[in-house]
């Protein structure tokens, strides 16, 4: 299917219309400047589901999950194309998660296994699921940790995919895992309370290790976090963009780069 979706797009690029938005697209890429790219860009990837309503009316939800996912891999190609070194996709919310029936999340977990299988068989890029996988059915969450341990050995590009994800259950997760730590080493609750700071605590998120993220973008037309990477961006820079996730296109990640490249950052200075 990918092999039939990339002969489409060549096709389609052929055609009068398709060369002027390729030759436009090549110009803002050429005018990207390098040395202002972000190393890290995170992605809300909103929208599938109103995208089906109004372009497969009539077919199950499922429908707008598959583009998604498909548009999910072209973003992944433009980072690497680019040199972005670390992506972070947000696929589906514990709130997601925990408030739709099973009807609905069962399609959308087997979309986003198949995502997942094929990323990890391209064996290109460093895939880490995270989230918290113990609301997931069992063999979905080993499905995750298998992909992250088939492709840990590869030095490419880092691509985060959060699976269950809550940004309130992250920092749940990482209080534990830091308490669990320091009880095991003895450490007393107010030795560590006298001890604790904030580099204790990013050591025990679900990217520790990784950079913040530089770049969130948001698409379809909402502005707001939802509770994504909520530690992580406390310094990042945010583009909302108003296209359905499955219409997002490559120039519109260009115009993303570009506006984050023309901005000062002042980490919180």
């Amino acid at each position: 299917m990918a092999r039939v979706d990339r002969l489409r797009e060549f096709v389609d690029r052929l055609h009068p219309s398709g060369l002027l938005y390729a030759t436009y697209e090549h110009r803002l890429i050429a005018e990207l400047d390098r040395s202002r790219l972000p190393h890290h860009v995170a992605v809300l990837a909103d929208g599938n589901r109103r995208w089906a309503r109004d372009n497969a009316p009539g077919q199950p939800l499922v429908a707008g999950y598959q583009a998604g996912s498909n548009k999910l891999k072209e973003f992944i190609d433009w980072c690497d194309e680019i040199g972005i070194p670390v992506v972070t996709l947000w696929v589906l919310s514990t709130d997601n998660f925990t408030r739709s029936s099973a009807e609905e999340v069962g399609p959308l977990l087997q979309v986003i296994e198949e995502m997942v299988t094929d990323l990890a068989l391209s064996r290109r890029w460093q895939l880490h699921p995270f989230g918290a996988l113990d609301l997931l059915p069992e063999a979905s969450a080993e499905l995750l940790r298998r992909a992250e341990s088939e492709t840990a050995d590869l030095s490419g590009m880092v691509v985060n995919i959060a699976v269950s994800y809550g940004g309130r259950y992250e920092l749940r997760d990482a209080v534990r895992s830091l308490l669990a730590e320091h009880a095991a080493s003895g450490t007393s609750i107010e030795e560590l309370s006298k001890t604790l700071d904030m580099d204790h605590i990013a050591e025990h998120l679900y990217t520790k290790g990784q950079p913040d993220p530089d770049l969130i973008i948001r698409t379809s037309g909402e502005q707001r976090l939802s509770g994504f990477l909520m530690w992580q961006s406390a310094h990042s820079e945010f583009y909302f963009c108003e296209a359905l996730w499955p219409d997002f296109r490559k120039v519109d990640f260009i115009r993303a780069l570009r506006s984050y490249g023309q901005r000062e950052r002042r980490f919180g200075r």
